[in-house]
């Protein structure tokens, strides 16, 4: 991946990091409950938005060098490991 697209993804995570921070403060203050919740959800967007991003990378790459090697086993392997990624988020 590019020293670019990885300088975007921490700062896409480091501004979810400021937002539940955001969230930290807004309880302690004792902020109306429906601000709170919606913020929540920005910051649940905000993450699938990144995860999303990551999936894209891992696909364009790791799953595409193991399918252009021809390695029947890295093949299996990077398969199994998605498999195993969107088992978790069933549960």
């Amino acid at each position: 991946m590019s020293s670019n697209r990885r300088q975007e993804k921490v700062n896409r995570l480091n501004r979810v990091a400021g937002q539940v921070k955001g969230l930290a403060r807004m309880v302690e203050e004792d902020r109306y409950c429906i601000d709170i919740l919606t913020q929540m959800q920005a910051v649940k967007a905000a993450l699938r938005r990144a995860e999303d991003e990551i999936l894209k990378d891992h696909a364009a790459h790791c799953v595409a060098d193991a399918i252009e090697t021809g390695d029947a086993a890295a093949q299996k392997e990077k398969f199994d490991e998605l498999i195993a990624l969107f088992s978790k988020t069933k549960a």
